[in-house]
């Protein structure tokens, strides 16, 4: 399938729930979605490689920049768990 169709499927879900419910729905693009899983993929520790491999990015570098967030609260616990 092409983008157009998925955002095309996805809109119309948008309208035919917005048109039976009171708080609607945001739109939301497909990139959103392929966003969403990535970021989801990289919290759950995945590989950076395997991700690069599953999002087809060329570099590496791209993938780390985009799903690969550093704070202080997951410096810590990473640095707990060595300790441990």
């Amino acid at each position: 399938m092409q983008e157009s169709s998925y955002k095309s499927a996805l809109y119309g879900i948008f309208r035919k729930y917005n048109k039976s419910n009171k708080i609607p729905l945001p739109k939301i693009a497909p990139h959103t979605l392929r966003h969403t899983f990535c970021t989801r993929l990289a919290q759950k520790k995945m590989n950076p490689k395997n991700l690069q491999y599953i999002m087809g990015h060329s570099s590496i570098t791209i993938t780390l920049d985009l799903y690969a967030h550093a704070s202080e609260t997951g410096a810590n616990a990473e640095m707990r768990s060595l300790i441990a």
